[in-house]
């Protein structure tokens, strides 16, 4: 009996030890939820029933540098599904309803499961007023379906600006892992051009409204009468250095060709315009892109997609002259009054043919004959090296940083690289082609034009860039970015010259005479660069008024033959559309003036 009551008496410690333990923990347990992780529990109780519903803000739009909207936001509905909340018994109905073929619902839900399930995913983008009003009429049957109303891009002046202002498309699980704290699957960033290298000041800052909901998850009432909502906040309204009319004038006269147009501000490097031909329609970008228009787009041979304003390489041809007369006046191995014999071409191992017999000719009227025999000898005074030197101070070879992101930096060749391909002993004969832009050398038309700018303000300008600044969303004042100065070591005389050379080529009896304007006094440099694989490629570098330069420009039309004959009137038809817009505009602001001032007489 005492055995038997002495293990009883244990059995029965061991009992209340373990009970004791038990009610032990489960106090600290509870301890630890009610008291010391009250505030996070909280939280997950509450995100049990309050719905947080996203308010994507307006993204900011494009003005031109007068002020007028080049790229707007126009309403549009999309439909989005929450999974954690939808019923996939609904895929057949809601395929038919936005006539998707079957499965794509389906589809795009599976794409998406790597996304938390009360993440809502977009379905469609653009649906119409038809879709709504179903959704509207079928809500209590469609649980975790709804709309929202989203923004697309829009373009009311009438300029495409493919390239220029580029466009968004949807994230991708690459960039969503990199930047989930802000995105979510779904949303639109931008791809190219503007709308990629100012995302983040596009893009605004997202608001959030709560509301409350019940066990099917659906919408009760306003979370604590909307106290805790936050507002979005609009993206930043960018104001660009583009001229409208000059653009749009530009884009017109690159129709059916392919090429490119880049004119800038001499005093400031803000380009006026920039145009790479062929061009594609943005629209199509703006929310829903067609199979149809992508594969036609991605096959088409002329490969609208690629900017050629930044990215086409091409030899720059008899433009080149400039940058070699302003390196030897420089250099000071020639001066305005040297003067080299053009007897028709010039030998160096083999001969080197002019298009013409200049006879004794001095570098003013090289430019403006763009001599080939002159700047065939002067490459070998001046020296590749030396030359490429003055090319980097020019902007050549190497990118421009232009504020649209995508660009090629181009090819200017010094010894070293015909050592690598050669040896110490690389055959001489190789520079003479240089000294007339052909050969080994390779140039972006946007250098083109930064290089123009640069010699019509001796010297002196500012990075390449297509924004301003942006206009203060409350103020609508316009806040300007900075950006670096350009600045070269090269004399003011030396631009006098070439200048010179340069006003003569069109007013003079130079290869640019046919596009002399009675307005203004434009100045330029034709160019031929040839192409092995057909017909040349035509350029034209330029700017006016030639007392007070106001434009730069480059034009770099492809596979059509002569530069003087094909690009130089494109040139004078864009720069016209600039200054007479200008002009236009100044006469109107004058006429305010004086309206104001006759007022102010009458009334005293």
């Amino acid at each position: 009996m005492n055995k038997i009551s002495f293990a009883s008496v244990n059995r029965k410690a061991i009992l209340f030890g373990a009970l004791t333990i038990v009610a032990l923990i489960f106090s600290v347990r509870l301890f630890q939820m009610q008291i010391i992780n009250q505030k996070m529990y909280d939280e997950k109780s509450a995100g049990n029933s309050i719905k947080a519903i996203e308010q994507i803000p307006f993204r900011g739009v494009f003005y031109d540098r007068n002020l007028n909207l080049l790229v707007d936001n126009i309403p549009a509905y999309t439909l989005q599904i929450t999974p954690a909340d939808y019923d996939t018994n609904l895929n057949k109905i809601l395929d038919a309803v936005l006539d998707f073929d079957e499965g794509t619902i389906s589809n795009i839900l599976k794409k998406n499961r790597i996304y938390s399930k009360y993440v809502p995913i977009r379905i469609k983008r653009g649906i119409d007023f038809k879709v709504v009003s179903w959704l509207e009429e079928n809500s209590n049957y469609l649980s975790g379906v709804d709309y929202i109303v989203e923004m697309q891009r829009g373009y009311p002046f009438g300029v495409m600006g493919s390239h220029l202002f580029g466009y968004s498309k949807e994230i991708s699980p690459k960039q969503y892992q990199q930047e989930k704290d802000y995105y979510r699957p779904g949303d639109y960033v931008g791809h190219t051009g503007i709308e990629k290298a100012y995302e983040l000041e596009l893009r605004g800052k997202k608001g959030f409204k709560y509301v409350l909901v019940d066990s099917k998850r659906k919408e009760i009432g306003r979370y604590k009468n909307g106290s805790v909502d936050r507002e979005s906040i609009k993206g930043r309204d960018l104001v660009l250095s583009i001229d409208g009319y000059a653009q749009k004038t530009a884009e017109e006269e690159m129709k059916g060709k392919r090429g490119a147009v880049v004119a800038i501000e001499p005093a400031t490097g803000e380009i006026l315009a920039l145009v790479s031909s062929p061009e594609f329609d943005l629209n199509q970008f703006s929310y829903v892109t067609t199979k149809e228009f992508l594969d036609k787009i991605y096959n088409d041979p002329n490969n609208p997609l690629f900017n050629r304003a930044t990215m086409s390489l091409k030899p720059p041809g008899s433009t080149f002259k400039i940058l070699a007369a302003i390196a030897a006046l420089d250099m000071g191995v020639i001066n305005a009054n040297t003067t080299i014999y053009c007897g028709g071409g010039f030998t160096f191992g083999r001969f080197f043919k002019c298009h013409g017999s200049h006879g004794s000719i001095n570098v003013t009227h090289a430019i403006e004959k763009s001599c080939n025999t002159f700047f065939y000898n002067l490459i070998y005074k001046i020296g590749l090296n030396n030359l490429k030197s003055y090319a980097l101070e020019f902007g050549f070879s190497n990118k421009t940083g232009i504020d649209i992101g995508e660009e090629s930096a181009g090819l200017i060749t010094d010894e070293s690289y015909y050592e690598k391909i050669y040896g110490k002993n690389w055959p001489r004969s190789i520079m003479a082609s240089l000294g007339i832009g052909q050969g080994e050398i390779s140039v972006t038309p946007l250098q083109l034009a930064y290089f123009t700018a640069i010699t019509a303000n001796n010297g002196i300008s500012y990075k390449p860039h297509v924004v301003k600044g942006y206009l203060d969303n409350n103020t609508r004042e316009i806040i300007n970015y900075n950006f670096p100065v350009t600045k070269t070591s090269v004399k003011k005389e030396v631009f006098d010259i070439v200048k010179e050379g340069m006003f003569l080529v069109v007013n003079g009896h130079g290869t640019a005479t046919h596009i002399r304007s009675d307005e203004f006094k434009i100045a330029g440099k034709t160019g031929t660069a040839q192409n092995p694989h057909g017909k040349d490629h035509a350029l034209f570098i330029g700017f006016a008024p030639y007392e007070n330069p106001k434009i730069a420009i480059a034009v770099v039309v492809e596979n059509v033959g002569y530069g003087g004959t094909h690009a130089a009137p494109i040139a004078k038809r864009v720069i016209e559309s600039y200054l007479t817009k200008g002009k236009s505009r100044n006469q109107q602001n004058q006429m305010i003036t004086q309206v104001i001032q006759n007022g102010e007489e009458i009334a005293h």
